[in-house]
């Protein structure tokens, strides 16, 4: 396939974007990789870093984010990992980003959980301060930890309520572990009024969203790509305006579907469904916001129109206060052309 022509890549990078689903230890570029361990060459962060385009599963996937978190384990390694991720954004286009990471992956060399959270939440507030980048943290808890562990990201989410971390996440293998360990941690952040995300609908069918939805009651669900299995979750989804993060780059990668132009997001899309478009990580997938606004115009046909549209919602989706979002909102419609919401309700089909 001929590669598209670079002034409508131009073009495309500098629209204004807002990511809800991005992953700090799994979004490291290469000149950060190098600066952290010299001995890690070009090729072998190719080969180690970033996965192929076609994993057989999600669990496969993920056996290429240990190196990642492996190189962020002290104070100076977090800094530069969230720097640099600003600097990808910034080239990207991106104006709002929600960066999510797993607090207790990165104790294994001195640093305790909440040491972790401050380190990042200070860079982040600095970064934002630097690039004119709105941003806001969101801490993982992950399917294979306990019931302890989960319960302590929740209350690290409440005692850092006033900074930039703003909800409670779940992650992970989906298909191998239940959400059961994770129940008590979700239902402290609800009775905390935290704001919640979780991901399903990715390694597992529309069964899972619906066990999420059910148990954790979250606004957003990580990926959710699967829901277009079950046409009631999709009218569920629809008059409820439960946001999907969608990832398509991703979600073909980990085998969710065959080909992008099998994903379902453009059929989710058109049902009224609202989503938004992210890269979730941008390292092991090897893919820009601005990449997948190309292949979405190249599989999809979508125009500015679908695009306003996905980041209008993502920023009615965001975890901020309303009046950012309404500085977003103006700033996305000044650039993609629309005074009003391009959105417009579409029959289930």
């Amino acid at each position: 396939m001929a590669a598209p022509p670079a002034e409508r890549i131009e073009k495309l990078a500098r629209l204004p974007k807002v990511e809800l689903h991005l992953h700090l230890d799994c979004s490291l570029s290469y000149a950060l990789v190098a600066r952290l361990d010299p001995s890690v060459s070009r090729e072998g962060y190719e080969r180690d870093f970033i996965g192929p385009p076609k994993c057989t599963s999600l669990v496969d996937f993920l056996t290429y984010a240990p190196r990642g978190v492996q190189l962020l384990q002290n104070e100076r390694a977090l800094r530069m990992a969230t720097e640099d991720l600003f600097e990808q954004l910034a080239a990207d286009g991106v104006i709002y980003a929600e960066i999510r990471f797993a607090p207790f992956l990165h104790t294994e060399r001195g640093l305790n959980a909440e040491q972790v959270v401050a380190i990042v939440d200070r860079a982040a507030e600095e970064c934002m301060r630097a690039s004119g980048i709105e941003a806001r943290l969101i801490l993982c808890t992950l399917r294979h930890f306990d019931e302890g562990l989960s319960t302590e990201t929740a209350r690290l989410v409440e005692h850092f309520r006033g900074s930039r971390v703003v909800a409670l996440d779940l992650a992970g293998d989906e298909a191998g572990f239940p959400i059961r360990a994770h129940v008590p941690a979700f239902r402290h952040a609800l009775e905390a009024g935290l704001h919640r995300t979780a991901h399903a609908g990715e390694a597992r069918g529309a069964d899972s969203v619906r066990e999420t939805l059910q148990a954790f009651q979250p606004a957003r669900i990580g990926h959710g790509a699967r829901s277009i299995e079950d046409p009631e979750l999709i009218e569920h989804l629809r008059r409820e305006r439960i946001h999907l993060e969608i990832c398509p780059t991703s979600n073909v990668q980990t085998n969710l579907c065959g080909r992008y132009e099998d994903h379902s997001i453009d059929k989710l899309y058109r049902a009224g469904v609202s989503l938004g478009v992210n890269t979730d990580t941008r390292t092991i997938s090897n893919v820009t916001l601005t990449e997948e606004y190309e292949l979405l115009r190249r599989h999809f046909g979508w125009g500015t129109k679908e695009l306003l549209a996905c980041n209008e919602e993502a920023v009615r989706a965001a975890f901020v206060p309303e009046e950012i979002k309404e500085r977003l909102t103006a700033q996305l419609r000044a650039a993609y052309g629309g005074e009003e919401s391009a959105r417009q309700p579409a029959p289930l089909r």
